[in-house]
């Protein structure tokens, strides 16, 4: 399955305009696809070209990373990592296509609904995160499976040890940006970036913004009043709407940097571009 599914994302890359991948999502450092498993649909995540050994360090960090947050409370949905090719090889993280997403459940949701599921939120971020052990948890990185929430976003495990330092080889959130920005971006933006991950605080206000990109507006005023019974200083929605405003600028900058950088491989270098990426996004 995933032979075939590489092998139709490659023909993607090469230019043929025939071949139609199922993309479900974009994230730091994975594509997701659709594609059908033994069991049903899965999510197939196609993560950065791994060496052999940065292959079996990554699926000892994500086994490591599914214990903790099992460990502090928190369902991850299922996942497994397989590869495909070659040193280096494709990596793939693959998990059942969930039925339904948090986001898609709170867009009809009641304000009953809507308070359950953000004080949900809340505890699991308060409960969890640390700075050993942190969650990108935007709204649209949770499913839902009845009353319990599942954790979807885990192909980056964000672990630290006692001394702070990020388990995960950290040049997979850049290796899809120019070469020549990779240097600057790891010594001047990925700390600040990554640290944001192991802040409670940081980690709701993130989640709040990203209401803005969802279109969720409605969600805000509850997911605030959940979030300031607990924190300090507490969180006002001008705070959301400038962070997603900074947010929403950065990665589009960086997007645009990928872009360029895909039109200068191809056609200057006559390369194959080897990452996927998204078409304009609504933000």
């Amino acid at each position: 399955m995933l032979e075939r599914l590489e092998a139709d994302a490659e023909a993607s890359l090469s230019g043929n305009t025939g071949i139609a991948l199922d993309v479900l999502g974009y994230g730091e450092i994975s594509t997701v696809l659709r594609a059908e498993g033994l069991d049903g649909p899965v999510a197939a995540k196609r993560l950065p070209a791994m060496t052999g050994e940065q292959l079996s360090e990554y699926k000892e960090i994500l086994a490591r990373y599914l214990d903790d947050l099992r460990a502090r409370g928190i369902r991850p949905v299922d996942s497994e990592v397989f590869s495909v090719g070659s040193d280096p090889y494709t990596p793939y993280c693959v998990q059942p296509l969930l039925p339904l997403l948090l986001v898609d459940e709170l867009r009809t949701a009641d304000r009953e609904t809507v308070d359950y599921r953000v004080e949900q939120l809340v505890g699991i971020v308060v409960g969890a995160v640390d700075g050993w052990l942190g969650l990108d948890g935007q709204i649209s990185n949770w499913g839902v499976d009845g009353d319990e929430l599942l954790y979807v976003d885990v192909t980056t495990p964000l672990l630290r040890d006692a001394s702070g330092k990020d388990q995960l080889d950290t040049d997979l959130f850049i290796a899809s940006l120019p070469w020549a920005l990779q240097g600057s971006v790891r010594r001047f933006l990925l700390d600040e970036i990554l640290s944001h991950y192991y802040d409670p605080r940081a980690v709701l206000l993130d989640m709040a913004g990203n209401l803005v990109k969802e279109r969720l507006f409605q969600v805000m005023e509850p997911l605030l009043r959940a979030t300031n019974q607990v924190l300090s200083p507490p969180i006002t929605t001008d705070e959301a709407m400038r962070y997603y405003r900074t947010d929403a600028r950065m990665w589009e900058l960086l997007q645009r940097l990928r872009q360029a950088d895909r039109w200068w491989q191809k056609t200057a270098r006559h390369r194959v571009y080897p990452f996927l990426l998204p078409g304009e996004i609504e933000r």
